[in-house]
């Protein structure tokens, strides 16, 4: 299973530099797992940059994957991973869920480099 951040998606959504590498994880929906804070982020961000209509439409990309959403027992994983890494608390729910579920972790948010189950890119490169 996989667990692409809200960067990974807006990285796809703009056809940034990167978008090839999360192209294949997004292609498979059945293995992919969408938190439900990455569908308020990523649209945010695409409405304010390329408007309602494109925002819609990434959501919609973006619901072929398995949502899944915060629980109490997801909460109080999060809160525990910020306190032992220091994670924002978006970032520390995306990573308890991919954490749950055993899956890889995609990103391109430099608060994830080095853990554990992550595959992070740098911006940089």
């Amino acid at each position: 299973m996989n667990v692409l951040d809200s960067s990974g998606w807006l990285e796809y959504f703009t056809d940034d530099k990167h978008a090839d590498v999360f192209e294949p994880i997004i292609e498979n929906g059945e293995n992919l797992m969408v938190p439900s804070i990455c569908f308020y982020e990523v649209y945010k961000v695409l409405n304010r940059e390329l408007g309602k209509s494109k925002a819609l439409d990434g959501i919609a990309l973006m619901a072929n994957g398995k949502e899944v959403s915060v629980d109490q027992e997801l909460a109080l994983t999060a809160a525990q991973i910020n306190a032992e890494h220091g994670l924002p608390m978006a970032d520390s729910m995306i990573y308890a869920i991919a954490k749950k579920y055993d899956a890889i972790l995609w990103t391109l948010d430099s608060d994830f480099e080095g853990l554990p189950g992550v595959n992070y890119f740098s911006k940089k490169n």
